[in-house]
């Protein structure tokens, strides 16, 4: 049986497009790095033999904020978030509504196209994310429920022009769900993003939803965390409430292994996929084809096969100024999952025969 594997989305930078976006060159000369960008991360993407890929997000200036990016909407002193080695990043917050994307994710995939003949992932940022742009203090003029309103009506849209634009899969990111509960250990905020999520993928049909997925991690920035620390059960707990077809999790750097696919196991519902992390993003040395193949063989005995998946942890250096890990590395720990992931296949089907 074939086990899928794909990408979270996100690969480092070239240096000349770091350069050029920290030094702050002209928009014309950073979009023609992009370009080139994204044209290179495509072709090392296939030589890596993954039947799916990304652009890298070469041409998003943040994962996270890519639909306010320079929106008149949009000002300073948002929400900090604060990561284990003691650096911290800050969202935006919205000064006036109503609340509208500036930049939609199907531009992303219309250009990586162009450069690939393969099956494109395209990654989307959530709604639950977006929401924390609100201000507290609310916005004279615009309540919260029409802010709401206004932002799951964008956030269908950025999904449906990805699916219109031929995306073979769009993934949802929601890192702030392990976040919630160093916020909220109660649950109460996960499950209020949760619900904000569906209310999005609600608008789907069960056949669209089967093409839509939602990645969970710590955080992964400058070789740290946001929410490591965070007990990891419960966000799985309730994850699986979520009406999408694919799970991405984060578990190769999971101190206990085990303990997560319990979990996952006791919550997985028939007709989900779930997409174990079998490579550790943070970590600078390579994983082995033999050591991707034997963390695939353990998610095995808790997931069954036509539910399983392989992935990576999460993506690499997904901000645009993070250079803590080189393309080189990304991509050889790309490769490292395909081909150990091809490994366990055989593996699995070697103690089938011999079974029966």
């Amino acid at each position: 049986m074939k086990i899928p594997t794909e990408p979270i989305g996100s690969i480092p930078r070239t240096d000349e497009l770091i350069h050029a976006i920290v030094n702050g060159r002209p928009s014309d000369e950073i979009a023609a790095l992009q370009v080139a960008a994204v044209s290179d991360t495509l072709r090392r993407f296939e030589a890596t033999g993954s039947p799916v890929i990304t652009d890298g997000e070469q041409r998003k200036a943040s994962f996270a904020t890519y639909p306010v990016h320079n929106s008149p909407l949009i000002a300073p002193g948002g929400m900090r978030i604060d990561f284990a080695d003691g650096h911290h990043r800050q969202l935006p917050l919205l000064a006036s509504g109503p609340f509208r994307f500036s930049q939609y994710a199907d531009s992303f995939l219309i250009e990586a196209k162009k450069h690939t003949h393969l099956p494109l992932k395209q990654a989307v940022i959530s709604a639950s994310a977006l929401s924390l742009l609100y201000p507290a203090e609310g916005i004279p003029g615009y309540s919260r429920e029409a802010f709401i309103a206004d932002l799951v009506n964008e956030c269908e849209k950025d999904i449906r022009r990805c699916l219109d634009a031929g995306a073979a899969r769009v993934q949802i990111d929601f890192t702030e769900g392990r976040l919630s509960l160093k916020l909220d250990p109660s649950g109460g905020v996960l499950q209020q993003f949760i619900d904000l999520i569906n209310m999005v993928c609600d608008r789907f049909s069960p056949e669209e939803r089967k093409k839509l997925g939602v990645h969970v991690c710590p955080g992964g920035d400058h070789d740290s965390t946001h929410s490591a620390d965070v007990d990891y059960e419960g966000l799985l707990n309730k994850l699986f409430q979520l009406h999408v077809g694919n799970f991405y999790l984060q578990l190769a750097s999971e101190p206990d292994r085990g303990i997560v696919l319990r979990t996952v196991q006791q919550n997985l519902k028939p007709g989900q996929m779930v997409f174990v992390g079998v490579t550790d993003v943070l970590a600078k040395r390579i994983e082995s084809a033999e050591e991707v193949r034997d963390q695939v063989l353990e998610a095995a005995r808790y997931i069954p096969l036509d539910q399983l998946g392989t992935t990576d942890d999460c993506g690499f250096s997904p901000f645009c100024d993070d250079v803590s890990t080189t393309r080189d590395t990304a991509f050889a720990k790309i490769k490292a999952r395909v081909e150990g992931t091809r490994l366990a296949e055989a593996a699995l089907a070697t103690n089938a025969a011999t079974t029966h």
